[in-house]
């Protein structure tokens, strides 16, 4: 077991003492996982399909975030549906610290001095864990973690057989084949936000047969690029990122009426492959994207 997952129920005090303090942490002590969490908040649809996935849904009582959403997949509408929204889009203060939640499983952009403390979250004695997995296997290790402080081992073992073995298909299917080169549209403001080599959604990309055009831009998960700045990069297949506004026809209509990306030819030929964005964060859908992915990469897109 990695040093990551020795710290994943104790990070109130690792976060806390670098994002508030600015300084080393103080020794952490281990979090009391003898009793199950029986009121769960989840921040994100990729948490909150998880959730489901493990049929623990009876225990949240709010998610948030739906605002990046299109939807549960089909399998897990009727549990996702049963499920309360505490808030559309991100969680508030007054609404988690109202919410009477003895845990929250949530992505990590929601903690932090911009977000939901940490520290605050403990005097309330709320615990928390952070999905924040960089690769498959770091998301396996989440999925694991959440089986044993739920005591739902077996489910959680069958999830991740599951998604191992689904995988495996398509990368048997790729193998000794010269990766796609794709480029991750997610908006456009002041530049392209597109996915870096760091994102954990290059890591579906290239299990699918694809090759992130920033693989090497590592220092932050999200990057702004200049479209002028994506045209020095060999461009196959665009990715685009569906979810809340615009709309997907609209960032089409965008990158077709750009100066400068309306150049790629992939753009020419309408070699676009829409996903929604909780399909490119950790959690349930690994398999189910890189599905998605390896069809688009074969046929041109999706569009």
């Amino acid at each position: 077991m990695n040093l990551r997952l020795k710290s994943k129920f104790t990070k109130f005090s690792v976060v806390f003492g670098l994002l508030i303090t600015g300084c080393a942490p103080s020794p952490v002590q281990n979090q009391d996982v003898s009793s199950i969490p029986e009121r769960v908040l989840t921040f994100g649809p990729n948490c909150t399909e998880l959730f489901c996935a493990l049929g623990l849904q009876d225990r949240v009582i709010g998610s948030t975030l739906n605002n990046h959403s299109r939807g549960p997949l089909e399998r897990y509408k009727e549990e996702y549906a049963s499920i309360p929204q505490l808030t559309y889009g991100s969680a508030t203060r007054e609404a988690v610290m109202g919410s009477g939640a003895d845990f929250i499983y949530g992505i990590d952009w929601e903690f932090g001095e911009e977000g939901i403390r940490l520290d605050e979250l403990e005097q309330f004695g709320i615990k928390a864990m952070i999905n924040d997995a960089q690769t498959i296997e770091e998301e396996f290790e989440e999925i694991e973690e959440l089986g044993k402080r739920f005591q739902i081992e077996e489910q959680a073992d069958a999830l991740i057989q599951d998604q191992k073995d689904r995988i495996q298909k398509i990368e048997d299917q790729v193998k000794n084949k010269e990766p796609m080169n794709v480029l991750v549209y997610d908006s456009e403001a002041g530049g392209v936000k597109s996915a870096s080599g760091s994102n954990f959604e290059s890591r579906l990309i290239e299990k699918a047969g694809g090759r992130n055009i920033f693989h090497d831009l590592q220092d932050r998960a999200w990057i702004t690029i200049s479209p002028e700045e994506i045209l020095h990069r060999d461009v196959d297949v665009i990715v685009i990122h569906d979810y809340d506004v615009p709309s997907l026809e609209e960032k089409i209509e965008t990158i077709k009426s750009d100066p400068a990306l309306s150049q790629l030819e992939a753009v020419q030929q309408n070699r676009f492959v829409p996903v929604s964005l909780e399909n490119v964060l950790p959690g349930s859908r690994m398999a189910d994207t890189i599905e998605l992915f390896y069809q688009g990469f074969q046929n041109g897109g999706l569009q």
